[in-house]
């Protein structure tokens, strides 16, 4: 059995975008030539039989061929190879885990219609009780067909998976070099930033219900970019390929 890392801050937590009187609790740095599968797994396929498609009709088949380790970067690569679109998905899931804290990555996206990077989370009792009773939250997710935006979300049972508390947001440029996505994450509320701007708070009144606020467990991350797909779809310009979304580390303060 894998080493579960839990990480459960109790009391209230007050953070400053800035990461001051903060404690650095867990880092990935993509240091090496190779992910470290003591912290990683690669969900591998189309989703299917269980989700086809990955729950979102997306087109890629997630292989262990399409990253790379190197210089202290993650690269994820988008492919088109004889009709089919290929990428990566990671996650932590039953290896990092944590309850509460502060997590960001520095990151630069890919460009091009139909790709759906992102870096998110979902809640670790998804095998109990499935998705989107679980939660899951959206730190960051880029589509290709809407340049300069970024959108960050998060989804409930209440809400019955629908994105309805969402903020999209206009950041020109956000495709040039390398931007900070963070969370704050506390025990009634969860705040999102690019580059330490606030862009979105989600702190519901009732705490208490399980639909409304499964964000009391501990959460595990997951890297990946998509292809076409419900949100990333459904067009793709297979112009554009390869592109890379890269990934320079990942923090969780606490």
């Amino acid at each position: 059995m894998k080493k579960i890392i839990s990480i459960l801050i109790l009391g209230t937590l007050v953070f400053s975008c800035k990461n001051e009187g903060q404690t650095l609790v867990w880092e990935e740095n993509f240091d090496g030539n190779s992910l470290n599968e003591e912290t990683w797994n690669f969900e591998l396929g189309n989703g299917c039989p269980n989700l086809c498609g990955w729950g979102n009709n997306e087109l890629q088949l997630y292989t262990k061929n399409n990253h790379e380790v190197k210089d202290g970067f993650l690269t994820i690569t988008a492919r088109l190879k004889d009709s089919v679109y290929s990428s990566t998905r990671i996650t932590t899931h039953n290896k990092f885990e944590f309850k509460y804290g502060k997590i960001e990555a520095r990151a630069k996206l890919p460009i091009g219609k139909g790709l759906w990077p992102a870096f998110w989370m979902l809640g670790s009792n998804i095998d109990q009780v499935g998705w989107p009773k679980c939660g899951e939250v959206d730190i960051l997710e880029y589509i290709g067909k809407e340049p300069n935006m970024v959108f960050t979300s998060l989804h409930t049972q209440d809400s019955n998976g629908d994105t309805i508390n969402t903020k999209k947001t206009q950041i020109d440029s956000i495709e040039d070099g390398f931007h900070v996505y963070a969370a704050n994450w506390t025990e009634n509320k969860i705040e999102f930033f690019i580059d330490d701007k606030l862009l979105y708070t989600f702190s519901p009144q009732e705490l208490d219900d399980e639909n409304i606020w499964p964000f009391n467990q501990p959460f595990y991350v997951i890297l990946n970019m998509a292809i076409g797909g419900n949100f990333g779809g459904p067009e793709v310009d297979n112009s554009i390929f390869p592109q890379e979304f890269i990934i320079d580390y990942i923090k969780v303060y606490k």
